[in-house]
């Protein structure tokens, strides 16, 4: 199974990378996004989009046990969004060598099985 999030976490990796330049190359960021904060479902998928972000971002804070690793991943989230998600769970699922409590919970993993 953490191979699977491997493979999964990786294809997030390229998907994301590939939009962020597509994005970057032929969008204008400021013009683009007055028209999403114009439409009100733009509105909607904001709010949801960052939802999942402060979400996601609450458990690498929870995982993470020096708290500038977790604001670089945090402020990383905010600005580049699930690139960030798919990379962190790249790197923490093979720091975790397999072991899901150690994934899930970093350095709060429990010294005695649970």
């Amino acid at each position: 199974m953490m191979k699977t999030i491997k493979i999964i976490s990786v294809l997030g990796i390229l998907a994301m990378t590939a939009v962020l330049i597509y994005g970057f190359s032929v969008g204008d960021f400021a013009s683009d996004g007055s028209l999403i904060l114009s439409n009100p479902w733009g509105i909607v998928s904001l709010v949801d989009l960052y939802t999942g972000f402060i979400l996601f971002s609450a458990w690498i804070v929870f995982r993470e046990k020096n708290p500038l690793v977790s604001l670089v991943w945090v402020v990383a989230m905010m600005v580049l969004g699930f690139f960030t998600g798919a990379l962190y769970v790249f790197v923490v699922a093979f720091a975790s060598k397999g072991d899901w409590l150690i994934f899930f919970m970093g350095y709060r993993k429990p010294s005695i099985p649970v």
